[in-house]
C-alpha cells in the first residue's frame, strides 16, 4: 500500500504548472530588482553631478 501510494505521488504532475509559473516570476523579479537597483545607483550619480553643477552656479 505505502508503495503504491509513493508510486502514485511519483507519478502526479497536477501542481508541476503551478511551480513552473511561480519559478519563472520569482526569475523575472529577480532580474527586475537587480535592472532598477543597477539603474538607480547610475541615475542617483548623475542626478547627483548635476545638482552640485546646478548649485555652485546658483551660490
Amino acid at each position: 500500500m505505502f508503495k503504491t501510494t509513493l508510486h502514485n505521488l511519483a507519478r502526479d504532475d497536477r501542481g508541476a504548472t503551478a511551480i513552473e509559473y511561480g519559478l519563472i516570476v520569482a526569475m523575472i523579479a529577480i532580474a527586475c530588482i537587480a535592472a532598477f537597483d543597477k539603474l538607480g545607483n547610475g541615475a542617483n550619480g548623475s542626478l547627483a553631478g548635476v545638482m552640485g553643477k546646478i548649485g555652485s552656479v546658483l551660490f
